[in-house]
Parts: C-alpha cells; structure tokens; sequence
C-alpha cells in the first residue's frame, strides 16, 4: 500500500493535542491544589508550633512550675491567648514539668516528666482543622474513609540555660576504712547511734562500694519528711529521723540497682538508730541559696552519707559514748568520744558567686568531723610507782617535821606537810583537726579541656592535752577551760607561832618545800595548701577520681611523741636556813629520782594509745590526721534565657 495512502493528514490530528491539553492543565491545576493545600497546612502547623514554642519558652522564663498552683500551665495558657490560640473542644495545651536527660553515648536529649522538677517545661498543642484535598486523595486511592477534620500537633521543650555549678567533696574514698573489719565498725557505730547495729563485712563492703544519686535521695526523703517537692530550702531545715533518712536512701540505691547485701546492711542501720536524735539534712550538706536542682544530679558514696548520718545523730544526743575496753584493745583504759561537729561532705553552687567572696554566705566549703576523745588511763603499775614514792618521801619529810616540831629557836616554826596523789588517775584529750576546704575561684572555656576549679585546703592543729581533764568542759564549748594540772607531789608548809604545844599556823602554801605537776596543752601542727587549681575537673555527676591529697608531715609521729614525751611541772623549795635547806635538797635529790622513774612508766602506758586511736577510731570515722582528700567537679553552664532544647 502506497505510504500515501496511510497517512490520514492533518486532519485527522486536531482531537490529539485538545486532550493534551486538557491533561496538561488538569495536571496544572492539581499540582496547584496541592502547593495551596500544603501551604495552608503548612502554615496551621507554624501558627502552631509557634503556640507551643511561646508557650513553653514563658513557662519557663518566668519559672513555673507544675507543684500546687500549677503557674507552669497558667504561664503556658496566657502565652497561647496572646497568640490567638484558645483551648476549646477543637484545640488543646497539655503542660508538663521534667528535666533533660542527655544519652551518653549518642548525646541526644530526652525530656523525663516529673512534676517535682521545673528545670525543664514540655508544652504539646493540638488543633483540629478541615482535611485537605492532599488526604483526600490519599484516602481515596488507598481505599480507606475520609475524615472531614485532620488533627495537628506541635511539641516544644525549654528550659533555663544551664548554671555554672562546682561542687567540692571531701573524704570521698574511704581507703582507711576497713570494711572487712565488722568486729569493729559494729561496736563502734553502735553505741555511736545508742542501739544495736550488725552488719557483715559483706554489708559494710557493699555500704562503701555503692554510690546514690543526691537528687533522688532529697527528692525521696521529702516525700518522707512531708516536705513540698522540690524545695530543698525548706528541706535542709527540716529535721527528720535518723531512720527516715536511711530509709530514703534505701529506697534510692534500690532502684539505682544495689545489691540485697547493701539494703540488709541499710535495715540493720534503720534498726540501731531507733533511739537516735533528729537531725537535718542542711547540717551535713552545703546548697548555695537558689541552687536548681541540675546542681544536685551529683553522685555520692552511700557509706559516707551513712557516716554522716550517724555522726550528726551523736553530735544532737547530749551523752558522750563509752566505748568497750575491747575495742580499742587497751586494758585499763576507758575511752569515751564525742562528735563536736558533724562532717559536710558535698557542697555544690555557683562558682562565680563562691569566688567573689570565698567565706562569704555563697561559699562552697566541705569539712571533716570534729571529734573529741577523752581517754582515762589508771593502771595498776603507776600506782604502784607512787606507793614507793610516798613511803620514800615520807620517811625524808618525817625526819624533817621532827626536827621543825619542837621550835626550839623561838616562838615561831615552819612545818611541812606531804601530799602524794595515791592513785594516778591520768586523762589524756584528743581534739581531732578538722579538714576544710573551700572554692576560690574558677575558669570555664568553650573547650572541656579548657576549665579549672580552684580551692584553698586546710588541716587544722591537731589538740591534744594530758593532765586532769573536767569531762563536762572537755565535752562543751569551753573546752579550753577542762584542762588542769595533776599533782604527783606537793611537799607544803606551815608557818606557825608559838613554843611548845598548841600553835597557831598559818594557811598551807603548796609547793613551799617542792614539788612536781604534770600536764601537756599541745598542738600537732596542721597544713594548708593556699588556691591549689584543679585542672579539667569533672562534671558534677561524675566520680571526681582522681582525688586531690593534702597531707600533714608525719602528724602521727608528732602525736606519739607528745604522748610519750610527757614532761614533769617542777616547784622549788621556797623555805631558807643551812639546817632546812640541806634537808630539803635530800628530798628534792630522793624527789628527782623516784619520779624520773615515774614517768618513764607513765610515756610507756600512753605510747601504745596512737594505733588504736588513729588507725582504729578516728579512720573509722572517716578522719585522717595526716591527710584529707578532697575532689573536684566542675559544669560550665550556658549564658543567656530560656531556650528550647526539643
């Protein structure tokens, strides 16, 4: 067939471009219904985004929160009014109150409701409006109903910038502590709370290796002390039970995981502490006025909360505790101690605030306890010292009051008269120096391996003092008044008138004819290392390993010598005459000799003292004379206000 004949003409093409054209303009149009209904969707769902954003951005700037009177959601609703948002059947404003958790792996924010904290506000707003053509279409070729109404949704997190915080710690590793030694550590908590505790050394162990997280355990023992969530001002004032307290932080290291050895070792100390005082959680935890609760997502050692605990009790009881001769190990020795001061073992603020005026009311300052021991030393071999000193002495002394007896050179005589202390009864007072260390300046950078937290330490005098010891003072505020003399030997005199017979004699003057005293008010010197910087310090959530050590050179030696060293008060004969003058060097020559004797047994009774008064009671108690080591954490925060961070 011819190609001519095949080819239908122009003609027979006009119907073909119409219906491409129809087509392309249909597709026209539809594309257009597409670009308007998106970008009214588009712009419901910036209006609002913007509603959720404002909202959250106000409740937060103007610190709302979501405890009684919920000014959080009356925050957030004045915010959506002001732009045009109004919550009715078709819109909602949901408002929740949490704080930021950061996934330290990825580091991805997440928001964890809980209404106690603020440091964080999630608004989440909803609005209904008509469904578009988009969906229409959607739901027709997927064969399912078409809604006439399509639900919006718009979710905004803020929260203030995060503060500065530094937070000092000290006494945080408890390296002289030994746990395994339960046969010690029972007795001693024991009758330091004024009931029964026992712990294994399993359950002591478990106590120093576990660590609970400082917010959750305030935010716990509000709940248990009816105190308002999230006002921990009004929670360090309140006081509570000693087992409230460990029941609280039971509760805590229990959801943090811990062991079934650390929650019987936690029941046993609920336990023990049934008839202890009250105490407050502000005498053993330092907060800066105003410090959020991010500056409390701090880590601290479970043991030493404990200690805590347990040493504010004995500082609030009004008795001393006697411990058990066994304890110590010292046979005619009785021992009793008293915590002047209880620890503060964490203190957390702002630095800036801190550095301005490092011991002002914004200071942050950690201390160990003060702890006062007295110790009564009556042994039988000092006693037997002093009973040959008194038959000696007298027998001297004898001879001389025979010879003054009479007189004979006129009416006026001198007479002497003995006094030996019978049974030496001999106290020695240990005062241990309080650690201290306090923050005086800091330095945050944009790189994390740009910061540094400095701090002054201090380890005061070591006190210790030997004599007669008042327990009533040594145990108070006037402690510097306890302390007295013991008298070994007084030779006295009397001055009398009058020949033979009966006469007149004048008050006794002690120490006329001699004598010797004993007593030692000492100080073992104490250390400071001045504005020591810490160079990128942790943040305050993480374990401050390592530790920074200041230490006292050789304190314990020094301790031993000055309980070894005890030195003799000596008195001179004040009485004149050739006749009474040779007598009385005989006595002050028997004098020297005997107690030269006598004190060599008594520097041997109080030497053996420091181990067991070092190594046992005071490590025990979380107190080393010869160091303190205190850990450093530091967060840079952000400037500027509230911000959305999801």
């Amino acid at each position: 067939m011819s190609p001519r004949v095949s080819f239908h003409g122009p003609a027979r093409q006009r119907g073909v471009i119409g219906l491409m054209a129809a087509a392309t303009f249909g597709v026209a149009l539809l594309f257009a219904l597409l670009v308007m209904d998106s970008g009214r969707l588009y712009l419901e769902q910036r209006k609002l985004q913007r509603v959720a954003d404002n909202a959250a951005l106000e409740a937060v700037s103007r610190s709302g929160t979501c405890l009684p009177g919920l000014t959080a959601a009356a925050y957030a609703k004045q915010s959506a009014v002001r732009n045009a948002f109004i919550v009715g059947p078709s819109s909602t404003l949901t408002i929740s109150c949490g704080s930021l958790l950061t996934n330290a792996g990825s580091g991805l924010r997440t928001f964890a409701v809980d209404a106690t904290q603020a440091a964080a506000v999630k608004v989440v707003a909803t609005n209904t409006v008509a469904t578009t053509a988009v969906l229409a279409l959607q739901a027709l070729f997927a064969g399912t109903t078409v809604s006439a109404n399509t639900q919006l949704t718009a979710t905004a997190v803020a929260a203030q910038p995060k503060p500065t915080l530094a937070q000092l710690s000290i006494r945080s590793t408890l390296l002289s502590v030994d746990t395994t030694r339960s046969d010690l550590l029972n007795p001693l908590f024991s009758n330091l709370l004024g009931g029964n505790v026992s712990l294994t050394a399993v359950g002591w162990n478990g106590l120093a290796n576990t660590n609970v997280n400082l917010l959750q355990f305030m935010n716990q023992l509000a709940l248990k002390l009816g105190v308002a969530a999230g006002d921990y001002t009004t929670l360090l004032q309140t006081q509570g039970t000693v087992t409230q307290f460990l029941q609280a932080a039971a509760t805590v290291a229990a959801a943090g995981g811990a062991t079934a050895d650390v929650a019987t070792a936690l029941g046993s100390l609920q336990v023990g502490a049934i008839n202890a005082p009250g105490i407050k959680l502000g005498d053993i935890l330092q907060l800066q006025t105003g410090t959020t609760a991010a500056g409390l997502d701090a880590s601290v050692q479970l043991f030493q909360l404990v200690q805590a605990f347990v040493q504010l009790a004995n500082k609030n009881s009004a008795a001393t505790v006697a411990l058990p001769v066994n304890l110590l190990g010292l046979a005619g020795v009785n021992t009793r101690i008293k915590v002047i001061e209880p620890p503060q073992f964490s203190a957390v603020g702002n630095p800036a605030l801190a550095a301005a005026a490092p011991q002002g009311v914004n200071q942050i300052y950690v201390k160990t306890a003060q702890v006062r021991v007295l110790i009564s030393v009556s042994s039988s071999l000092i006693d037997g010292v002093l009973a040959t000193a008194n038959t000696l002495l007298s027998v001297v002394l004898g001879l001389i009051n025979t010879l003054l007896s009479g007189c004979l050179l006129g009416s006026s005589c001198t007479q002497t008269d003995l006094q030996i202390l019978p049974s030496l009864s001999l106290d020695v007072g240990i005062e241990a120096g309080v650690g201290s260390s306090y923050v005086t300046n800091y330095s945050c950078s944009n790189s994390p391996t740009s910061t540094s937290l400095t701090a002054t330490t201090e380890i005061s005098a070591l006190q210790v003092k030997i004599g007669r010891i008042n327990p009533a003072l040594w145990f108070s505020s006037n402690a510097g008044a306890a302390l007295s003399p013991i008298t070994l030997v007084d030779v006295g005199t009397l001055a009398c008138e009058g020949p033979l017979g009966p006469r007149n004699c004048a008050a006794r003057v002690p120490f006329g004819g001699g004598g010797s005293q004993i007593m030692i008010n000492s100080p073992v010197l104490g250390t400071s290392d001045p504005n020591y910087t810490y160079n990128n310090p942790k943040p305050i959530n993480v374990d401050p390993a390592p530790l920074h050590v200041v230490t006292v050179t050789d304190a314990v030696g020094s301790l031993s010598g000055t309980l070894g060293g005890i030195k003799l008060i000596s008195h001179d004969p004040t009485l004149s005459g050739s006749l009474i003058g040779a007598l009385l060097a005989t006595l002050t020559s028997t004098l020297t000799t005997i107690l030269s004797s006598l004190m060599s047994v008594i520097s041997g009774v109080l030497s053996p003292l420091v181990d067991p008064i070092v190594n046992t009671l005071l490590f025990n108690l979380g107190i080393n004379v010869n160091e303190v080591d205190v850990g450093f954490n530091l967060t840079c925060g952000q400037t500027g206000k509230a911000y959305l961070v999801i």
